[in-house]
């Protein structure tokens, strides 16, 4: 069973449009218009084993804000659809990502109850051109609409770059470990999710 999303959202404010597929090999093109929120996906792709394409026309004459949260939103509303009934996934997951000096933990439950707790801090304001401010609210806005319960912790490190790569790294070997099918029952003992 292939587990494929199409995906559009247009707004006033921002026009995306893209395909996920989870269980793929990594491929797909990206294009947010912000170079490192480029690089953090095609890391979260290539780690996740997710086939994206991405691509975003937003209004960043303003500022980041609004094309990083209908990112998010976009892309959590496809692996939602993706996932379908959550049928035999394994639901629960958890990384620790070593990113050289930085080490974060990631935490998951594909439960479909959306919520994000974030413990760390950026030192900078921006990484590359992307506002840091803006990261947990990336994660915050794709938890909810992916419908996850998402717990992120950055334990240490030093260079923001690195903080924010563990993240995005750490949340895709999460999801591909908790997407992962295990068997044909409901993974709760509610029999739904």
């Amino acid at each position: 069973m292939e587990r494929i999303a199409n995906f559009e959202r247009n707004t006033k404010e921002t026009q995306i449009k893209g395909r996920l597929k989870l269980g793929g090999l990594g491929h797909g093109e990206i294009k947010t218009g912000i170079g490192f929120l480029d690089h953090m996906l095609d890391l979260f792709k290539f780690h996740g084993g997710f086939d994206l394409d991405l691509t975003c026309q937003g209004d960043l004459v303003i500022d980041q804000h609004h094309s990083i949260e209908d990112i998010a939103l976009a892309l959590g509303t496809a692996l939602n659809e993706a996932l379908g009934d959550r049928r035999g996934i394994a639901r629960y997951a958890t990384c620790f990502l070593p990113m050289d000096e930085c080490l974060t933990r990631t935490v998951i439950d594909l439960s479909g109850r959306p919520m994000h707790v974030f413990k760390g801090f950026f030192a900078s304001p921006q990484a590359g051109e992307l506002v840091t401010e803006m990261v947990p609210h990336f994660f915050q806005s794709f938890a909810s609409a992916a419908r996850m319960t998402l717990h992120q912790e950055i334990l240490y490190g030093e260079n923001d770059h690195h903080r924010i790569e563990s993240l995005f790294k750490g949340l895709a070997r999460a999801i591909k470990d908790a997407s992962l099918i295990v068997s044909d029952q409901v993974p709760s003992s509610k029999g739904v999710l």
